[in-house]
């Protein structure tokens, strides 16, 4: 697999926008299985763990999922390829950082990816675009049962699915909801939506998910624990609470645009300068500035530009895109410079 060809265009849950797209990016639903009989990634024996591997991608072929079109073991790639996949949201940092034998199947569309050998022995993944919960599960719901056709999972009457981290044995069930809320980060309302997403029990992190910052006023609102809790009732948590958000950003931008319209459009304009004209630009800067230009496309203050045009920067400007667009090892000043280069081309007056 080349990363050059992957690095070039984002994913088609990034490209298209889904309902409410606006103000939410994506929905993903992860479910977490193990295999019975086998210690879990973590004390599994080097030989053990290689042979379920190639037994997992076996089953994994053999479930004969539309969606699932490339198998990939993460030790016969670079990790520039590999940091790519990350920055896709195709494999998550803890496969990326991990060791031994351990691989990632994802569909063309990068709608669905299955990692093998992470935290847990099988990690289902479906994104779709926009606020798409339920499709998404159901989606996530029939890989599931394909794979449990081949797959004997390790399963217990008293708690459900096994899972290696106690917070997810029952469901394995993960759903994060990645929102872009620049009005609320900008008038200083982020306190609210911590407070109201911890008191049901969900919670909020970054663009890539546990461990990170909200860079680019993009955040994910996800489930904590699994246990005791059936997929149902974790699904109708989210879908009560993300519309709230949604509404909640949408009336601090009307707001925005009719008591503070020329702070917007400063904001807005500055960072269309910026990027049209700058000659070096890390990623959080750039994330920083595309975040504003994506609000300006969203109040129509950008006409020529689109939503997925701007969604697609977020991830084909970070440092393992751009290295494997430019075919070589970049250090970071080197990379600061390729993303300014590259945003200039693209954003050069004539172009919008």
């Amino acid at each position: 697999m080349e990363s050059a060809d992957l690095a070039r265009h984002a994913g088609q849950w990034l490209r298209v926008p889904g309902p409410d797209s606006d103000v939410v990016l994506s929905t993903r639903i992860r479910l977490a299985r193990n295999v019975e009989g086998y210690a879990f990634p973590g004390r599994i024996a080097s030989a053990t763990r290689r042979k379920l591997e190639t037994q997992l991608r076996s089953w994994i072929e053999s479930a004969a999922l539309a969606d699932a079109v490339r198998y990939c073991n993460l030790l016969a790639l670079d990790d520039l390829t590999r940091q790519v996949l990350a920055e896709r949201h195709l494999v998550s940092r803890e496969l990326v950082n991990g060791d031994g034998d351990r691989g990632v199947s994802f569909a063309a569309s990068e709608f669905v990816s299955i990692m093998t050998n992470e935290e847990d022995h099988v990690r289902i993944q479906v994104i779709r675009s926009g606020q798409s919960l339920d499709e998404a599960m159901r989606h996530a719901v029939e890989v599931d049962r394909k794979l449990e056709g081949h797959i004997p999972y390790a399963w217990s009457e008293q708690y459900g699915y096994l899972t290696t981290c106690p917070t997810n044995v029952g469901t394995g069930l993960r759903i994060s909801v990645m929102m872009h809320v620049p009005a609320l980060v900008l008038m200083e309302q982020m306190d609210k939506v911590y407070q109201a997403a911890s008191k049901v029990g969900l919670t909020v992190r970054g663009f890539y998910g546990e461990g990170t910052k909200a860079i680019g006023d993009v955040i994910q609102i996800s489930n904590q624990q699994t246990l005791g809790r059936s997929e149902v009732k974790i699904l109708e948590t989210l879908g009560n609470i993300v519309p709230k958000i949604v509404e909640y950003e949408r009336g601090v931008r009307t707001h925005l645009v009719n008591e503070k319209r020329m702070v917007l459009e400063d904001r807005v304009w500055r960072s269309m300068g910026t990027l049209r004209y700058a000659r070096k630009l890390s990623s959080e800067e750039t994330l920083n500035l595309l975040s504003a230009v994506r609000l300006g496309v969203n109040l129509q203050l950008l006409p020529n530009l689109s939503v997925g045009e701007v969604n697609e920067l977020f991830v084909t400007t970070q440092p393992a895109h751009l290295q494997a667009q430019e075919g070589k090892r970049l250090e970071p000043e080197e990379r600061d410079v390729a993303r300014a280069t590259l945003l200039r081309e693209w954003f050069r007056p004539e172009s919008n």
